[in-house]
C-alpha cells in the first residue's frame, strides 16, 4: 500500500503533509531544512537523534527539528503507522513552537486523550489560490494550539498574563450592558481578590473603573467621528439608560455628550 502524500505551493508556512500505512520505511540518517511533526496512530518506531534513541508508539507525536541529524524507523514486529505535516523554519512557526513542550533534546510527547487525526486531515492542499493557502496555515495554527493545550512548555505558562485577558475581555465586551466585574473573574479563571489585586498594580485602577473608563472612551470617539443621538451613543457602549449615560460621561469628563461633542467641533474648525 503506497504512502498519501500532498503538496504545497511555495509561500505557504505548510510545506506538505500525509499519511504513513504500517510498513518498514525509514528515513536517515540525514537533516531536513524544515520541521516535520509526526502523530503515531498504531504501532511502533524509533527516532534516533542528539545521541539519543527515543521509542515512539501508539497515540505518541514526535517532530523533526531542521538541521538536526535524524534518523527514524520502524519496530519490525509492529510497524507504526502515521500522519505527517511539514512546514517552514520561520519567526511563527518557532513562536508557535516555543509554547509546546518540543526540544531537540526532547522531541518525543506522550499520549494524551485527543485524537489528533482529525486535525491533521484540517491541513488541507494548499494549491494556487491564496484563500487555499491560507486556508492550510490555518489548519496548522490550528493543530499546533492543540498541541499548545495539551502540552505547554514552560514558555507558555509564563505568558499567562491575568491582567491582560481581563482588558481584552472588557474591551471586547464593553458594549454589553449585562457586562460585569464577575463576568471578567469568571473568564480568567482566577481568584477574584488575586486578579483585583494583579489589575491595580497594572493598571492603577478596578476592574469597574477600568470598564468606565473604556466605555467613556469609546464614547468621546463616537462622538467625533458619528452622529449618533444621545440614545444610541449609550447604548452602543453598554448603557440602557441615556440619562444614567448623561451622568456617568459627565462625572468622567467633565462635560455632557452635547458639550463635549460642541466643544470639540468649534475646536476642529479654528
Amino acid at each position: 500500500m503506497k504512502s498519501i502524500c500532498y503538496g504545497f505551493r511555495e509561500g505557504s508556512i505548510c510545506k506538505g503533509n500525509g499519511y504513513k500505512p504500517p510498513n518498514l520505511h525509514k528515513w536517515g540518517p540525514g537533516v531536513r531544512d524544515v520541521y516535520a511533526l509526526h502523530y503515531i496512530v498504531s504501532g511502533k518506531g524509533y527516532l534516533k537523534t542528539c545521541h539519543t534513541t527515543f521509542p515512539v508508539e501508539t497515540g505518541e507525536s514526535f517532530i523533526i527539528f531542521p538541521h538536526r541529524e535524524v534518523y527514524y524507523y520502524p519496530d519490525p514486529q509492529d510497524p507504526w503507522e502515521y500522519y505527517w505535516i511539514e512546514f517552514n523554519n520561520c519567526a511563527e512557526t518557532s513562536r508557535l513552537l516555543s509554547m509546546i513542550d518540543f526540544a531537540p533534546g526532547s522531541p518525543v510527547v506522550q499520549a494524551c486523550p485527543q485524537d489528533f487525526r482529525p486535525l491533521f486531515h484540517l491541513v488541507k492542499t494548499a494549491g494556487m489560490e491564496p484563500f487555499e493557502r491560507e486556508r492550510s496555515d490555518a489548519g496548522l495554527h490550528l493543530l499546533l494550539s492543540y498541541y499548545m493545550e495539551h502540552y505547554p512548555s514552560d514558555k507558555a505558562f509564563l505568558k499567562k498574563d491575568y491582567v491582560l485577558s481581563a482588558r481584552e475581555f472588557i474591551e471586547s465586551n464593553f458594549w454589553k450592558p449585562s457586562l460585569s466585574v464577575l463576568d471578567v473573574v469568571e473568564f480568567v479563571k482566577i481568584e477574584r481578590s488575586y486578579l483585583f489585586r494583579l489589575f491595580k498594580e497594572a493598571t492603577g485602577t478596578s476592574i469597574s473603573g477600568y470598564l468606565t473608563a473604556f466605555r467613556i472612551q469609546r464614547a468621546c470617539e463616537l462622538l467625533k467621528t458619528s452622529q449618533l443621538s444621545v440614545k444610541s451613543l449609550a447604548y452602543s457602549v453598554g448603557y440602557q439608560d441615556p440619562m444614567y449615560f448623561s451622568k456617568v460621561f459627565k462625572k468622567v469628563t467633565s462635560s455632557t455628550p452635547s458639550e463635549y461633542k460642541k466643544a470639540f467641533n468649534t475646536g476642529s474648525t479654528e
